[in-house]
């Protein structure tokens, strides 16, 4: 098991506790992410979405902005991995024609 020092306990509780801007709900954004197996661009999103404007020094336009990085990150990786698929019209077509009179 992994075992710290004390002179890093206090630290470590420190850094544990949850900030205000994530808090401010019945569930924090991390078990959110966490219950809904959201990935780690999709959890970011959530994370930027629910904390926007909240975090001292930044501002909503600034978190937002964040969110969309991520959320356009993810779409562009279901678009390649979509345009990587045979289309269903097409395995459709192959196995009526296979089936069919018409062939």
């Amino acid at each position: 098991m992994f075992h710290l020092g004390e002179q890093h306990a206090e630290s470590i509780d420190a850094v544990a506790e949850s900030p205000s801007y994530y808090t401010r709900g019945e569930i924090q954004p991390w078990d959110f992410i966490r219950d809904q197996g959201l990935n780690y661009h999709l959890g970011n999103a959530v994370k930027y979405i629910t904390r926007a404007g909240k975090k001292p020094g930044n501002t909503a336009a600034k978190d937002l902005q964040k969110a969309i990085h991520y959320l356009e990150n993810e779409l562009q990786f279901h678009i390649q991995q979509a345009s990587k698929r045979v289309p269903d019209c097409l395995w459709f077509d192959e196995q009526y024609r296979e089936h069919s009179d018409a062939s």
